[in-house]
């Protein structure tokens, strides 16, 4: 470019009239913009024209060799910021006094986490980022038990900016912008999936101070681990037991139930028979698909409003905000892509008004669950709260519609 002040972008269209803008900050890491399909933003975004230290080494990983499970070690992580105000919030686009992570205007922008538990090194070296200095070695490298056992802590680890305003949420975004993130989970799902070492791509968004969220902008992640999850471990030993089919047969059990909370024509929300959380709600395509980056233009679409729909009923269940995690589980990059479905986890702590169900004895140590609210009771409790809050929503935009029509006159 011949302005010094603007960064040099890597353009490319998405499906639904989608934009992603690629480029790097100033340390190196990658930032990408997408932007709405009725945008407001021109073409160009600023350089990133901080001074920023040379990124830090990549954590390591520790077996548990009780377990099994890789434990990752990232002492970087204790310094991240905690609840800024919105003039020293880290997300927010750039101003003179705000040296933010995100040097111009967005829509939706995502890039590489400063603080990260995996990475930046991978496997492999790959472009910017380095070769690992003792990366795992495969998955029967990972699953050999022996005490001492460390790995460098390979991976990638993405924020996803919702929206440049300093507070809100998914649930509280637009239909078009919620439409604009899902096609930034299946286009970082896609290329994450390549990442040399990669074998499992995990988006997702935790809400409110009682989940343990540190900054109020409205923002998800990506986690890219190298290695399949233990949850996903274990579901795949269900499968393994039960048969390939075992999703559908779990969505064609749930639809027949009372449990039901709605049923588009691609998407279907319900509570599962053994949840344990208070609140709990899954959200399954009715096609079998591995992954958001295998999911069609349709079901893209559709899940935009369904799922801001889930949430604002999530939101009507109290006078306050729910505080939840809602987990996009994705198939591992080179195992399961024909029995493991995408589906949703939404899960709360919150069992009333104020009170929060914290994790003791039987299910912290134990991992034994005990649920206070029967998964119908639950389900109806959220289908009431989505009617409600679905009247609030229609009321809304008819006075807006009156407004608009007024001012025009």
């Amino acid at each position: 470019m011949n302005t010094p002040n603007l960064a040099e972008l890597c353009t490319e269209p998405l499906t639904a009239g989608i934009v992603k803008r690629a480029t790097t900050l100033a340390d190196g890491r990658e930032l990408i913009y997408f932007d709405d399909p009725d945008t407001i933003l021109g073409p160009e975004r600023r350089v990133d024209a901080r001074t920023l230290d040379t990124r830090g080494e990549t954590a390591s990983m520790r077996l548990d060799v009780l377990t099994g499970d890789w434990i990752t070690v990232a002492a970087n992580r204790q310094n991240r910021v905690m609840m800024p105000s919105a003039d020293a919030d880290p997300l927010a686009p750039q101003t003179p006094t705000n040296p933010s992570e995100v040097p111009s205007r967005y829509d939706v922008a995502v890039f590489e986490n400063r603080s990260p538990a995996f990475g930046p090194a991978l496997a492999e070296a790959i472009g910017a980022a380095p070769a690992a200095s003792d990366p795992p070695r495969g998955l029967d490298d990972l699953g050999a038990l022996n005490l001492g056992r460390t790995r460098t802590s390979v991976g990638r680890c993405e924020v996803v900016c919702f929206s440049p305003e300093h507070t809100g949420s998914f649930g509280t975004q637009s239909v078009t912008r919620a439409r604009t993130v899902i096609e930034a989970w299946a286009d970082r799902t896609a290329a994450l999936s390549t990442l040399p070492g990669i074998e499992q791509v995990f988006p997702f968004e935790n809400r409110g101070e009682a989940i343990g969220v540190t900054l109020p902008h409205p923002h998800g992640q990506i986690y890219a681990y190298p290695y399949v999850t233990p949850r996903t471990t274990r579901l795949l030993d269900s499968i393994d037991r039960t048969g390939p089919d075992l999703f559908s047969r779990i969505l064609e059990f749930e639809q027949a139930s009372e449990r039901v909370v709605f049923r588009g024509e691609h998407w279907t929300a319900f509570v599962p028979f053994a949840a344990r959380w208070p609140l709990e709600v899954h959200l399954m395509p009715h096609r079998h698909v591995p992954d958001f980056a295998e999911t069609s233009e349709a079901e893209r679409d559709e899940l935009a409003p369904l799922y801001l729909r889930l949430l604002r009923g999530v939101d009507a269940l109290y006078d306050t905000p729910t505080p939840y995690i809602a987990a996009w589980h994705q198939a591992p990059v080179h195992t399961g892509r024909d029995s493991v479905r995408l589906h949703l986890q939404l899960t709360s702590p919150r069992r009333a008004a104020n009170k929060l169900k914290f994790l003791a004895g039987s299910e912290a140590a134990m991992w034994a669950w005990a649920a206070e609210v029967t998964p119908e009771t639950g389900a109806a409790r959220i289908r009431e709260a989505i009617a409600k809050a679905d009247a609030a929503h229609d009321l809304h935009r008819n006075v807006d519609t009156e407004n608009a029509d007024e001012a025009s006159a």
